[in-house]
This record gives structure tokens, sequence and C-alpha cells, in this order.
């Protein structure tokens, strides 16, 4: 087990230097977003689920806490706030980033993501036939931090790197030696055609792992992937349905509850079904 955990170590140290500058350029681009972002998330435009999903593609979870907010004071439509939700992006991002073998599938992944973010966002806001509220109701929010500590002006962003890499680190070596250490204990062969036979269900249970709000669900999904254990439509199932901090902010500041309930349960099933329409055209190609 020692060694296990050895490896495991030496892997995460070969893919420390580009996770910190992934981090790096993360945390500047954190000190650079100021309100001009909520604006373009707003009721200014007719285009809000598209602006959405390419906002919520940038590598952090800060996007969701912020739309789930502006959706709460309806200041933003529901199609807007999905395909934020759908299209966010968090610390998988950086895993992946920090993995130059895995630079295509991360390509691959966030282009599916914006295009199902807008897609379902446009869906959504052209059969609730709803019109965006445009009363200036942005500058009434309270502004909500990501907890993943892209603080602004609070640290020093070559500090604030520093702790977000290591955060992040102690998530891929914590999955990685599980996940390491349950194929060493059970035999990656037989875990790998259970998998095959259960193909068309991975998307689901992947999706499901998504909705838990923490960005440790994200990094284990990325490892899973990273580690041959979940296909890419898994994948994208559960990064789709990862909207980190911002469902706990919805729960928090929208009323009614099963309004909230209903909001995820679109989410998942958006995830879900995305999913499962990669894995049969994987099978078909």
């Amino acid at each position: 087990m020692l060694e296990l955990f050895l490896d495991t170590l030496t892997d995460a140290a070969k893919m420390l230097p580009f996770l910190f500058l992934a981090c790096l350029l993360v945390e500047l681009a954190e000190h650079r977003r100021g309100e001009r972002l909520q604006r373009l998330l707003s009721g200014e435009s007719r285009v809000g689920f598209l602006v959405g999903a390419l906002l919520g593609a940038l590598p952090q979870c800060g996007f969701s806490a912020m739309a789930a907010n502006l959706y709460a004071g309806r200041v933003i439509t529901l199609g807007t706030l999905l395909s934020v939700f759908l299209a966010t992006s968090d610390e998988a991002f950086l895993v992946l980033l920090a993995n130059p073998s895995a630079i295509g599938a991360l390509a691959a992944l966030v282009a599916f993501k914006i295009l199902l973010g807008a897609a379902s966002g446009f869906a959504i806001d052209f059969l609730l036939r709803r019109r965006l509220i445009r009363v200036g109701m942005v500058a009434e929010q309270e502004q909500i931090h990501c907890p993943c500590k892209h603080d602004e002006g609070a640290e020093h962003p070559t500090l604030a790197t520093l702790r977000h890499t290591l955060e992040v680190t102690a998530y891929v070596v914590l999955f990685s030696f599980l996940i390491h250490l349950v194929m060493e204990q059970h035999g990656g062969a037989v875990l790998t055609d259970w998998l095959a036979a259960t193909r068309l269900l991975q998307p689901v249970l992947a999706a499901a792992i998504g909705l838990i709000p923490n960005c440790a669900a994200s990094v284990l999904l990325a490892q899973l992937y990273l580690s041959g254990v979940i296909s890419f439509a898994s994948l994208a199932a559960g990064l789709a349905s990862a909207a980190g901090i911002g469902l706990l902010v919805l729960f928090r500041e929208n009323r009614p509850f099963s309004k909230n309930l209903a909001i995820t349960g679109i989410l998942f099933v958006i995830s879900a079904a995305a999913g499962i329409g990669l894995t049969v055209l994987e099978q078909i190609f």
C-alpha cells in the first residue's frame, strides 16, 4: 500500500507545474472580472443564455453562484441560469488541463458543455416565453464568493494560486489513491468488464455525482476519466450537472423550495440524457 501511495504522489508531482500555471491564469482572470460580468448576464439583451454558457465555461465556480443569486432576484431567466449551470467548469477543468494527454478531451468537453448550455437555455426560455426583468437589480444583489477561495483583492494572486493549487492537488492525491486502491484490490479487468456491461447507466450515475455541491465531486469525475474507469460521455454528463456552489446558493436564496427541486431535476435530466446520447454515438462511431 505504501508503494501505491508513493506512485500516486509521483503522478501528482508530475502534474503540479501545469496545475499551478492553470490556477494562476484563473486567479488573474478572477481579479479582473468585476461587476461587468453581472451586467452581461442581466436583462440587457435577448441572448443571456448564450452569454451564460460562455461565462459558465470559464474555469471557476463563482459564476454559478452569481447566476443563482441573480435568478433569485429575477434578474435573469431560468434558461440563462441553467445555461450557466450546464456550462460551469471548475476544478475538473484544471485537473484535465494539467494532464497534457487530456487536452484534446478537455477541448471537446468545453465545446460540448457550451453547446449544451446554450441550446438548453434557449429551449427553456423559448418554451416558457418569459421576458427578462430589467429593473437594475444587479447592484442590489449580495455578492457571493466561491468557496474555492477565488477572492478578489483579499490576497495576492500568487499566494491565492499556491493555496488553490495545493487544495486541488490534495483532492487529486486522495481520489487517485482510492481509485488505484480499488483497482489493485478488486482487479482492473473485473471493474472494466462491469462498467462496460452497464455503459448506458454510467452517465446517469455520473450526473448524480455531479449534483454534489462541492468541487471535490468534479475532481473525482476527472480522476475516474483519467484512470479509464468512466467514458468521455459519462465525464460530460457528470460535469454538465456539476454546478458547484450554485445549487447551494439557489436553495438558500430562491423560493419556493419546490421550484429549486424542479430546477435540480431539470439539470439532472438534461445532463444524464446528453451523456446517454453521447454514449450511443460512441457505440455507433
